[in-house]
């Protein structure tokens, strides 16, 4: 059931970059548009089946679901923000490159909060990121706009790391259809008045812009996200987003196959050494809770 769930998240986060660069491409939806649907669309479909079958599961939350839910949605919106203000700034090899290594950063918030890093995630964690580095080239600008674009994406995958650690915090005490209806609902809650501020419409498209934001939700949203959200109550932060990475070789290759673009040349050398990253952190985290029963993953409490 794990590796289920995680193929489907990878699958449903890889469709992410190439729906929306289509939908975009082909619409007037702009990118705060297709942040706010996403997650207001989501929230709706994932609090139905709980207000339906278990509706005392809202009236039980407490202010620790509530704040943790809370910042988690909050971190997810301007992860959005972020990543897509970069995306108009530096080249898009250096904003997915830069936004995607939030395992690195949680690896930085648990060693920041005491916790020692076994050498076996370490040396993953360089695997993985040189997998990265293979599909992206890592390709940094040298410019003003390129720096700001670079660090507005670094930015991007530090809030993403927070939006998943929060989010383990969370699904300890809540389901995934509560946590999820929280998060998304804040998430798209923060994305409308954004949209609000910059003068970006929420309305309004073609029918084919409505059609992109509705696959967007559903794979992206609903299925991507909410596995990783699912996920996160089985396995540590570090873990999740380290599967997480696999969506740069995902999105390249769904690229490639449904828009025509070329694949970059490490995608595949990239794809292996991810895995081989990840196979390594999973191997290191269970010696290390087999040595030290009593302490807690990385990025728990």
């Amino acid at each position: 059931m794990t590796l289920l769930l995680a193929a489907l998240g990878v699958l449903g986060v890889s469709s992410s970059g190439p729906l929306i660069a289509a939908t975009m491409a082909g619409s007037s939806v702009t990118a705060l548009a297709i942040a706010f649907w996403r997650n207001a669309l989501a929230a709706v479909v994932m609090a139905a089946p709980v207000a339906i079958r278990e509706p005392r599961q809202f009236r039980l939350l407490g202010r620790r679901e509530y704040l943790w839910s809370s910042l988690a949605g909050t971190a997810l919106a301007f992860h959005f923000v972020c990543f897509i203000l970069s995306l108009t700034l530096t080249s898009v090899a250096a904003a997915t490159a830069l936004v995607c290594l939030q395992s690195g950063w949680i690896a930085v918030f648990s060693l920041l909060r005491g916790r020692r890093l076994p050498r076996a995630v370490v040396v993953g964690l360089g695997i993985s990121f040189l997998g990265v580095v293979a599909i992206t080239g890592l390709d940094v600008g040298g410019t003003h706009e390129a720096l700001l674009g670079d660090l507005l994406a670094v930015a991007g995958g530090i809030l993403a790391g927070l939006y998943t650690m929060a989010g383990g915090q969370a699904r300890r005490t809540m389901g995934t259809g509560t946590y999820t209806t929280l998060c998304y609902g804040v998430c798209a809650a923060i994305v409308a008045v954004l949209a609000l501020i910059s003068g970006q419409r929420l309305g309004g498209f073609e029918p084919i812009g409505w059609a992109g934001i509705f696959a967007i939700t559903i794979a992206a949203q609903i299925v991507g996200h909410t596995a990783f959200n699912h996920l996160v109550a089985m396995l540590s932060p570090l873990v999740v987003s380290m599967i997480i990475l696999l969506e740069i070789p995902g999105a390249a290759i769904l690229a490639g196959v449904f828009l025509h673009q070329v694949l970059p040349a490490g995608t595949y050398a990239g794809l292996a050494c991810i895995l081989a990253g990840l196979a390594v952190v999973v191997l290191g985290q269970r010696r290390a809770r087999r040595e030290r029963p009593v302490e807690p993953e990385l990025g728990a409490d």
